[in-house]
């Protein structure tokens, strides 16, 4: 049965002879033809009925010559008609099959242009503007674009033909919809992208703006948004459970918030609450929904031509119960709602539960259990199967609608930090299909086709997904196509824009732990291999380029894992066969170094100076992505550069820190980075390492010494750190900062008692309260005490008013002498951390830090993280005594059963603490362990000859080997090596 009411038409629009038109109360009729209506719509200038495939239409408006108020049929050939949309201007009907045609004259239809053969599911119309969306998920528009309603891009024209609307490329849609010149895309996840004509708020997003491309309506997200009507100048959107929203104009009353005012976002129509609407439709100015429970169709908005059915010529801005006869109540099923320009239309069906169903032709292919198990069965022909997984895998809109969180509604909560994805499903799918080789291979030359039509700038987190899926495919493929998939989903990945590669970041985060860590291995494993075939001994300029791609991606996941502290280590992302890429780098540098003038001879220089060069470009992008460089790695690399020359400092012993700071001034960055550091003594110019060392040595203890002024100290005089005020030239913590910088690209440890606090703001790590503990171990402790307390904060009687520093310090300065409470006591700590820890030394640290980085390259220093940072510089006190005898090597006569050997071992065993850590500044130059841990101290001892039983034991501090005498006795052997190692420094042999 079909009713209508509205403005005055053909009696029974020619379906039925008009003695068989029923009237009922408030201007409703109705019709029962003998074929039933399995279609209809109505727009501005047509009202078309769907019956048996066929189509005909009724002109409502007399415009032209032709109308003459009767229903005709249009001349289709042999195309059956599944849906039919009227708009403004004409006509879209959707064939069987998928194929789209226009109505732009009475009875004239033609195919529509640009399709390319593709599968049409769903269609809308507007009054100048139509719309597609196809079953790979694709939305083609066609018509003006005078508002931006294509959604194309500001400039374009329109166009008659059918265009792809790129930015939604990836996007599962589950609806489109198209008003007077605005259009909705609804994605199957209930996210809402609105575009076009924007004048009276009819896209929701809080202003009056037209949009030229697909938007995001963020006041819906998580609505659980099911379906979209568009009218003239209005929307309305469905939730499921029933609430209904609109927005728009609501000069007539159709948006039913009892005004009739416009509104620029959705708005919940109250008096619907609690009804569960099951339809909504937008008219040109007027709405109607129904409910499926009660059996209720409601009207609001313009009824001045009686389109509200409720009888009166009026316009209505609450919902309002349509008139309906009492048969559509007892025998029939509301199946579809209709609101064109002035008329309302309602289709039902007879018998219960024949009621309108999900209709799986008009969704987008996506991929499922059942699908697979078709595809591994057997029961489909190979061309069919094969046909099957192009559609979906070269759909990135397929993939992405497919495997949904479904359970408990999760997927409608996709957002930033939700993927919406059910991976146990995906992962489960996934390893069905691999078990298929001949699909698998298929799946994957599709996937390698799909790849680069990837959208770089998705206007929705949901494009993401494929991502997120495609790992989990990857996995589970041969190498060699493993690799070339993996190689092309970085490239995309790295493709991405900001926005989106942080919302990717956000979803990483989120993933589960298996799936993280098969992300990981997926990386790692391709450039393992990589790396590997790098440090073979042929050169492969294609891998250089292709490599950086990889670690690209390892490096961001490692960042991901970091902030959101995921139970990945850091050695799940350290790549060993980098050290075998160093070894070559090494050994290149000194084939080039020690045999130069060989190579000139027989011409092979250049061969080997490419490959030198070769290795120092690839280690040089790698820097940059330290997360694959294990810590032996990272020292090796900076050990191992090729340094451009010698930056020479000549200085006075009884001036240090006058004469160093004189020539730092005038030190170009040049100089103080890729030059080598050498110290010249003037008392004594001999070019020697141990001045290099015994200059580090002294001057940091004379800058960090307590009398410089430089550093104010804690408590204990254990760690000092900037002061808040400062009592020396704010140049010294810029020279101070050079120094630092020189010692770090030297791998010269030093005196530096900072707390980890200043290695983390090097590399921009936000300090914390366990740094401030390390600092200051009463003050933090008893912050963290406040965070901990388990009774009303109050009672403390702490303030936001502190003093530090001799200084006190409002913490919140808008409101001063603020209290302590439950509500805000994290804020008080981290204010209390920030202000001294960050902003009470900002003046020195920037000055310290501008140093520092003129003398170092940023990403040299940023290969460490800051524990590693602070061991290069300080290095540890984890002194394991036993493993430097355990490495001791001998030279000359000496052997470990020699008797001297055994003397100065016994004489090392009874020395005390501070004498071995003297000892070990006597031969290495340094007072502490290198962060590689004493292992790294390769101690040689050798035989002093032409010596007296009155000569000291001599060390080479570059080398570590120690020249020691063969004394006649041990006593003798234990009074040497002490006064040595307390003998005045900087007299030391190299």
């Amino acid at each position: 049965m079909l009713c209508f009411w509205g403005a005055q038409v053909r009696e029974g629009f020619g379906l039925v002879q008009p003695d068989k038109v029923k009237h009922g109360n408030s201007g409703i009729r109705s019709v029962c033809p003998k074929t039933a209506v399995r279609d209809m719509s109505a727009g501005r200038s047509f009202v078309g009925f769907i019956r048996d495939g066929k189509v005909w239409v009724l002109r409502l408006r007399s415009e032209d010559c032709d109308h003459d108020g009767k229903l005709k049929q249009l001349q289709l050939k042999n195309d059956r008609i599944r849906l039919i949309v009227c708009g403004g201007d004409g006509a879209v009907l959707l064939a069987y099959g998928g194929k789209v045609l226009i109505m732009d004259k009475p009875t004239v239809c033609r195919p529509l242009e640009g399709l390319d053969n593709r599968q049409v599911i769903q269609i809308a119309c507007g009054d100048h503007h139509s719309m597609a969306l196809t079953k790979d998920g694709q939305v083609l528009v066609w018509g003006e674009n005078s508002h931006g309603q294509l959604g194309l891009r500001k400039d374009h024209p329109g166009s008659p033909s059918a265009q792809h609307v790129q930015s939604l490329s990836g996007i599962p849609l589950a609806q489109i919809s198209a008003g007077g010149d605005h259009s909705f895309g609804l994605s199957l996840s209930g996210v809402v992208f609105g575009w076009g004509k924007n004048s009276a708020g009819q896209l929701g997003l809080g202003d009056t703006t037209d949009r030229h491309v697909p938007t995001v309506v963020n006041s819906l997200h998580r609505k659980k948004t099911v379906s979209i009507s568009c009218g003239g100048e209005h929307t309305a959107t469905l939730s499921k459970g029933g609430t209904v929203f609109t927005f728009g104009s609501g000069g007539s009353g159709q948006l039913g918030h009892k005004s009739f005012k416009d509104e620029h976002r959705p708005r919940v129509v109250a008096e619907l609450w609690g009804s569960e609407v099951s339809q909504v439709t937008c008219g040109r100015h007027h709405t109607l929904v129904s409910v499926a429970s009660s059996k209720l169709i409601y009207s609001f908005g313009c009824g001045m031509q009686g389109q509200l059915g409720n009888g009166k010529i009026i316009n209505k801005s609450v919902p309002f119960p349509v008139n309906l006869p009492t048969e559509c109540n007892h025998d029939y099923t509301i199946e579809k709602l209709i609101a064109g320009e002035n008329h309302s239309f309602a289709l039902f069906f007879k018998e219960p539960g024949n009621e309108s169903k999900p209709n799986p032709s008009r969704g987008i292919l996506t991929l499922d259990d059942r699908m697979i198990d078709r595809w591994l069965s057997g029961s489909d022909p190979w061309k069919v199967v094969k046909k099957d997984i192009n559609k979906v895998f070269s759909s990135a809109a397929s993939l992405n609608g497919s495997f949904l969180k479904t359970s408990r509604d999760e997927h409608y909560q996709t957002s930033e930090d939700h993927c919406g994805l059910d991976f146990d499903l995906a992962k489960t799918s996934f390893a069905k299909l691999s078990k298929n080789e001949r699909s698998m291979s298929e799946v994957v030359k599709v996937v390698q086709q799909m790849l680069p039509s990837l959208n770089p700038n998705p206007a929705g987190v949901e494009s993401l997904r494929v991502y997120l899926l495609l790992p989990e495919l990857i996995r589970r493929l041969q190498k060699q196509q493993r690799t070339e998939l993996t190689e092309a989903l970085a490239s995309k990945i790295l493709q991405l824009n900001p926005d989106a590669r942080k919302v990717l970041e956000m979803n990483w985060s989120k993933l589960p732990d298996d799936c993280l860590k098969g992300l990981v291995k997926l990386f790692k494993k391709a450039s393992a291999n990589l790396i590997g075939r790098m440090a073979a001994d042929t050169m492969n300029w294609d891998i250089m380029t292709r490599l950086p791609k990889f670690v690209q991606i390892l490096q961001m996941v490692y960042q991901v894992c970091c902030r959101a502290n995921r139970n990945i280590t850091k050695s799940d992302f350290i790549i060993n066969e980098i050290n075998d890429l160093l070894d070559v780098l090494e050994t290149t540098n000194e084939d080039v170094s020690n045999n130069l003038e060989w190579f000139n001879l027989t011409g092979q220089i250049h061969a080997l100076m490419a490959q030198q060069n070769y290795y120092n470009t690839i280690l040089k992008n790698l820097i940059s992505l330290p997360c694959i460089f294990n810590l032996e790695a990272k020292c090796s690399y900076m050990k191992n550069r090729v340094w451009q020359g010698s930056f020479n400092l000549i200085l006075r012993r009884t001036a240090l820190l006058e004469d160093c700071f004189h020539q730092l001034r005038s030190a170009t960055q040049q100089h103080l980075r890729e030059f080598w550091l050498s110290v010249f003594y003037k008392e004594d110019m001999r070019k020697t390492d141990v001045n290099k060392r015994d200059f580090f040595h002294n001057v940091f203890k004379e800058l960090c010494a307590p009398e410089s002024q430089l550093l104010m100290y804690n408590d204990s005089n254990t760690m000092g750190w900037f002061p808040t005020k400062l009592s020396v030239e704010k140049e010294k913590y810029f020279l101070f900062g050079i120094l630092c910088g020189l010692a770090f690209n030297n791998t010269s440890v030093v005196h530096l008692p900072f707390p980890l606090a200043l290695f983390k703001k090097l590399l921009d790590v936000k300090p914390s309260l366990e740094d401030l503990i390390e600092f200051s171990p009463v003050l933090g402790k008893s912050l963290q005490y406040t965070l901990d307390y388990s009774d009303d904060v109050k009672k403390m009687d702490t303030y936001f008013t502190i003093v530090w520093d001799g200084t006190e310090v409002e913490l919140d300065p808008a409101e001063p002498g603020k209290l302590v409470t439950n509500y805000n006591r994290t804020d008080f700590v981290d204010k209390y951390v920030d202000y001294i820890l960050n902003k009470s030394v900002e003046e020195a640290f920037e000055e310290f830090k501008r140093g520092f980085f003129k003398a170092c390259d940023r990403c040299m220093v940023e290969m460490f993280e800051p524990e590693e940072l602070r061991g290069v510089l300080v290095g540890n006190e984890e002194y394991d005594w036993d493993i430097l005898k355990q490495n001791t090597t001998y030279e000359g006569s000496f052997y470990a059963e020699h008797p001297t050997i055994i003397s100065f071992w016994e004489v090392f065993e009874e020395l005390t603490s501070n004498e071995k850590k003297a000892f070990l500044l006597f031969l290495t130059g340094f007072e502490k362990v290198p962060i590689l841990g004493m292992s790294a101290v390769k101690m040689s001892v050798r035989p002093l000859f032409s010596f007296t039983q009155d000569h000291l034991p001599q060390a080479l501090t570059c080398h570590s080997l120690l020249d020691l005498p063969v004394y006649q006795n041990k006593e003798t052997l234990k009074a040497k090596v002490i006064e040595a190692i307390n003998h005045k420094r900087g007299f030391w042999e190299e």
